[in-house]
């Protein structure tokens, strides 16, 4: 049973605490390690993300401070996809070429979106690139596994590498000053990135990253596909680097 409930304690939590939140919380790795495998290269053996993603539930758990009174799946939903996506990183399993359109699809959506002053629209982004629009949904999909706004993209270091700022927001841990004043500037800047996006887009990260309902579930709330919510989450996630990078001056 998942132990969702906010815990009202102080202080750390005790070995029966640990060994509860950790049975209670395991699902977790596999559901968040599938989720995180759906679109990545064959090659790479989701039973990896599942190791990396446990270390980060235990390192949650010896790090989860009771007297915040947050739920502890979600922090720990944070910190095991940081650390699978640390996992990813140290593989370096990104080819050259899932780059090039990643960096294509941010160039043409702040291209597109600050010549026109609104969000870009599939078949716009589609003209920049000159591809079809079939094409574009394709490259969305190759790309959706690395559709994330880590910390470093938006410089800030010392922090958990891999770590999506969409999550992030949630539970914020940076010791330095200074980058804690930066990092605040983000939260506001993703706010205000956030509510630029089209109705749909808004709200797939609303039930991804704060529901945290997966994309097959979201498919249904929509009435769409689970490739699509994927295309639609990849294209979010573009834009919203396109727009957070060149406000903050990553």
């Amino acid at each position: 049973m998942m132990m969702n409930a906010k815990v009202k304690e102080s202080g750390a939590i005790g070995k029966t605490g640990r060994d509860k939140l950790l049975e209670g919380n395991i699902h977790l790795v596999k559901i968040i390690a599938y989720q995180v495998a759906v679109n990545l290269p064959p090659h790479i053996d989701v039973n990896d993300l599942i190791g990396a993603g446990t270390i980060g539930l235990l390192e949650s758990i010896d790090r989860f401070d009771t007297s915040r009174g947050v739920q502890f799946n979600t922090y720990a939903s944070i910190r095991i996809r940081g650390a699978i996506m640390d996992e990813l990183r140290s593989m370096d399993w990104m080819t050259r070429s899932m780059r090039d359109k990643s960096n294509q699809l941010e160039k043409a959506y702040d291209e597109i979106e600050r010549r026109t002053g609104r969000p870009a629209e599939v078949e716009e982004v589609a003209h920049f690139l000159d591809i079809t629009t079939e094409a574009l949904y394709t490259i969305l999909s190759q790309v959706s596994a690395v559709s994330v706004l880590n910390l470093e993209d938006m410089g800030i270091a010392n922090h958990d590498e891999g770590m999506d700022i969409l999550e992030c927001i949630k539970d914020p841990e940076a010791k330095d000053p200074m980058a804690i004043v930066k990092f605040n500037e983000i939260k506001k800047r993703i706010a205000e990135a956030v509510e630029t996006l089209p109705e749909k887009e808004k709200l797939i990260i609303s039930l991804y990253y704060y529901e945290e309902l997966t994309l097959k579930e979201i498919g249904k709330v929509l009435e769409i596909t689970e490739s699509r919510v994927c295309q639609l989450h990849s294209q979010t996630m573009h834009r919203l680097k396109a727009k957070l990078k060149k406000c903050i001056g990553a």
